[in-house]
C-alpha cells in the first residue's frame, strides 16, 4: 500500500459539494486492511448468473491449471506483471506488442513485437500452450505455419517432451507466477475477442423482447456494473505497482490508442517517468514522445514547408536526448496505420497527450470535476473542457506529416471520444480510488454519473449485438452509455462462449426465469 501516490488537489473549495476530507480519502488509506475484491457481488443478480455459468470458482491460485482459452485471454489483455517477465531460460522479456489474435488457424497471435534482454526488438508470432511439451505434441515443430513463432507462452515451465533440439524450439515464457490478479478473478474479468455471425438472431432475442423497458434497463445496468468493476479492478492491479496517477496515465494512453494501437501507447505510458523528466514545454514532451515512439521521421518531406519546419525543431531537441532514452524507443513496426481515420493517427494522439502532460494539473482537474456539482447536461461538456487543449501549432492544422495544411483547424479530441474516456478510464479510476479510500460519497457520485452518461458513438459490435439479441437495428433502444456497456458485457460473457446456434447457452433460460413476477429486481444505480 505504501507505493500508492497521494495527489495534490488544486480545487476551488467554493465549487465543491463534498468536504475536503472526502476528497483526500480518494487515495487509498495506508492503514486499511480489508477485503475489497471486485468479485464480492452477491447482490448483483447478473454477476450471480455469470459466475454460475462460467463455473470459474473452481479455479484457485497454486493448485489449478487454467483452460488454454483463459491463458490466451491473459496474454491478449496482458493481465500480467509486465515489468517482471522472465523466460524459462532466465532472460528478461519486454512485450512491446502482444500481437493480434489469429482467427485463421496457425499460431494464436500474429505480429507480436518482443525484446529479450537488451537485444534489438524482434517481430514474430506467439503460440499459447499449457505446457512446453505442447510444442512437439501438437505438431507445431513440423507445421510450416509456425515457423515465425518467437515465443511459446505456457502456464508453467515444466519439462519439455522429447522432440527437436532445444535450440529449434522457441523460447518459453511461463505465466503462472506473473499474473496481476488471482486466477479466478481474471477468469471473470477477461473479455475474449471473437467473431459472431452477422445474420443469425440469438435464442435470447425472444425473452429479451418480452421484457418491459424498466426490466431491460435493469438487466443491462446489472451487466454494466460487472464491466465497470472489471475495468476498475484492472486499474487497481496496476496502481498497486505504480501508484494511482501512473495507472491513470497508462489507461488514458491506452484509450488514445483506439483499437489497433493500444499496446504501443501502453508501452509509452509505462516509461513516462523517464521521458518526461526535465521536459519544460508541451513541444519538448512532444518531440521526446515522437522520438521514443519511433514515429519521428528521419527525413524531411521536401514538399510541405510547415511540416519540415516542425521536424527540424523536433530534431533539434531529440538528437540531444536520443541516447539517454535509447532503451525506451519503440520500433515503428509496433504501430498499425491501415484503416485508421486521418484524425486518429497516433502522431496526433501523442500531440494531445503532450499537452495534457505539460499542463501538470490534469489529475487535479479530474478530481475537482467529480467533486463539483454539475447539471446533467453540463457533465460531458465540462469533462471535454478538461481534456480539450488550445490549438496545437502544427497538429491542429495537419492530419499527418505529409498532408497539406488544412483550411480550418481541427480539434485533437472530439466530444464522442470524451465519452469513451469517461466510461472506460475516468469514472472507473475515480470509483476504485474512492472505494479503496472508504469514501462512499464519491463512490455514489461516480456511479450516478456513470448511469446517467449519454450514449457513446455507435459501432459494429453494438450494431450486431442489437440485431442478434434485441432484434432491432435502431440504436435508440439503448438510452445511455451504461446500457451500451451492459450489452457488450452480455456478448462477452455468453455469446462468445457459445456458437452461432446458441448451443448450451443458459442466458435465454436465465432471462426467462428472471422476468417472472416473483423476481426480486434491484435498483441498478447502486454498486454492490
Amino acid at each position: 500500500m505504501a507505493a500508492f501516490v497521494r495527489t495534490r488537489l488544486f480545487l476551488d473549495c467554493r465549487e465543491l459539494t463534498f468536504a475536503a476530507t472526502d476528497i483526500a480519502t480518494l487515495t487509498l488509506r495506508r492503514n486499511r486492511a480489508r477485503n475489497c475484491g471486485v468479485n464480492s457481488r452477491v447482490e448483483n443478480f447478473y454477476a450471480v448468473w455469470r459466475e454460475r455459468c462460467r463455473a470459474v470458482n473452481v479455479l484457485r491460485d497454486g493448485g489449478s491449471t487454467p483452460p488454454e482459452k483463459l491463458l490466451q485471454a491473459v496474454w491478449q489483455h496482458q493481465r500480467i506483471q509486465r515489468d517482471q517477465l522472465k523466460t524459462a531460460d532466465g532472460k528478461n522479456l519486454r512485450v512491446l506488442h502482444p500481437g493480434f489474435a489469429s482467427v485463421e488457424g496457425g499460431p494464436d497471435f500474429r505480429g507480436a513485437v518482443l525484446q529479450f534482454e537488451n537485444e534489438p526488438p524482434v517481430s514474430g508470432d506467439v503460440e499459447i500452450d499449457l505446457q512446453p511439451g505442447g510444442w512437439h505434441a501438437h505438431g507445431h515443430d513440423k507445421n510450416p505455419n509456425f515457423k515465425n513463432v518467437v515465443l511459446h507462452v505456457v502456464w508453467e515451465a515444466g519439462t519439455p517432451a522429447s522432440g527437436p533440439a532445444r535450440n529449434e524450439r522457441p523460447v518459453a515464457l511461463p505465466l503462472k507466477n506473473t499474473l496481476d490478479a488471482p486466477l479466478a478473478e481474471l477468469a471473470l474479468a477477461l473479455e475474449n475477442e471473437s467473431g459472431l455471425p452477422e445474420n443469425l438472431r440469438g435464442k435470447c432475442s425472444a425473452p429479451l423482447r418480452d421484457l418491459s423497458e424498466p426490466q431491460l434497463t435493469e438487466l443491462l445496468h446489472a451487466a454494466a456494473k460487472v464491466r465497470f468493476q472489471n475495468k476498475a479492478s484492472a486499474i487497481l492491479a496496476r496502481a498497486k505497482n505504480s501508484g494511482w496517477e501512473q495507472a491513470l496515465w497508462e489507461n488514458l494512453f491506452r484509450a488514445l490508442g483506439y483499437k489497433h494501437n493500444v499496446w504501443p501507447m501502453q508501452n509509452l505510458a509505462e516509461t513516462k517517468p523517464r521521458w518526461t523528466r526535465g521536459a519544460d514545454s508541451a513541444f519538448a514532451i512532444q518531440a521526446r514522445l515522437l522520438g521514443v515512439s519511433g514515429l519521428l521521421p528521419d527525413e524531411l518531406t521536401r514538399a510541405q514547408k510547415s511540416s519540415d519546419t516542425f521536424l527540424r525543431r523536433a530534431w533539434d531537441i531529440w538528437w540531444r536526448d536520443r541516447d539517454e532514452f535509447e532503451s525506451c524507443i519503440l520500433p515503428r513496426e509496433v504501430w498499425k496505420f491501415h484503416g485508421l481515420r486521418p484524425a486518429n493517427h497516433p502522431q496526433r494522439r501523442l500531440a494531445l497527450a503532450s499537452h495534457w502532460l505539460a499542463s501538470e494539473n490534469l489529475v487535479a482537474k479530474i478530481e475537482g470535476w467529480c467533486a463539483t456539482e454539475l447539471p446533467e447536461k453540463k457533465r460531458v461538456e465540462s469533462l471535454h473542457e478538461i481534456f480539450q487543449i488550445e490549438r496545437d501549432e502544427f497538429w491542429s492544422w495537419h492530419w499527418t506529416f505529409k498532408s497539406a495544411r488544412l483550411a480550418k483547424p481541427q480539434p485533437l479530441l472530439g466530444t464522442a471520444r470524451v465519452t469513451d474516456l469517461a466510461v472506460n478510464v475516468v469514472l472507473p479510476w475515480l470509483w476504485i480510488r474512492a472505494r479503496e479510500g472508504g469514501n462512499e460519497k464519491f463512490q455514489r457520485e461516480v456511479e450516478r454519473r456513470f448511469f446517467a452518461w449519454p450514449a457513446a458513438e455507435d459501432n459494429s459490435v453494438l450494431k450486431l449485438a442489437r440485431q442478434r439479441l434485441l432484434g432491432t437495428s435502431n440504436p435508440r433502444i439503448l438510452k445511455g452509455a451504461a446500457q451500451q456497456q451492459g450489452l457488450m458485457q452480455i456478448i462477452r460473457d455468453f455469446c462468445e462462449h457459445s456458437n452461432a446456434v446458441c448451443a448450451d447457452c443458459r442466458f435465454p433460460d436465465l432471462v426467462q426465469a428472471w422476468k417472472a413476477p416473483s423476481s426480486n429486481i434491484q435498483a441498478p444505480e447502486k454498486f454492490q
